[in-house]
């Protein structure tokens, strides 16, 4: 007897490549030994350095002057970040606020036919129309007394 069933009785084989796992490593091992190295090139003095067999090495106040330029740039990421979200925000004004272009509305013919549905029937999911809404949640239009 065989069932239909859309799911699989047994989980598939799974390949998958352990690329990311000797690239995660790599990076690791990378960002370790740049940092020992960073440090010792910021507190070894030049003696030392020099009998290590380096001879030509960048000046001291690169060690001050990388992170501080690696935090200025960090912060200008992120203002150009929120300055470009915010200058393609559009106006309250524009219906693009309120609507898209994935919006699923129901024909007008849609909203008659409910009128007389069964109570006990699932009506079909779509977006309601913002006036719609505006008549639902603020009423009728009415002038303010003077």
């Amino acid at each position: 007897m065989e069932t239909t069933s859309p799911i699989a009785p047994f989980p598939p084989d799974e390949h998958r490549s352990r690329a990311p796992e000797f690239y995660g490593f790599v990076a690791w091992t990378s960002t370790s030994v740049l940092f020992v190295f960073y440090v010792l090139w910021a507190l070894l003095p030049d003696d030392y350095i020099v009998w290590l067999g380096v001879e030509w090495y960048p000046s001291r106040e690169w060690t001050l002057l990388l992170p501080a330029y690696s935090i200025v740039i960090v912060l200008l990421t992120y203002f150009v970040y929120f300055a470009i979200a915010i200058a393609r925000t559009p106006a309250f004004s524009d219906p693009s606020t309120f609507i898209d272009t994935k919006a699923h509305l129901p024909v007008l013919s849609a909203i008659q036919q409910f009128k007389h549905a069964d109570p006990d029937v699932i009506p079909e999911l779509y977006d309601i129309p913002i006036g719609v809404v505006n008549r639902v949640v603020y009423g009728p239009h009415r002038q303010k007394k003077a």
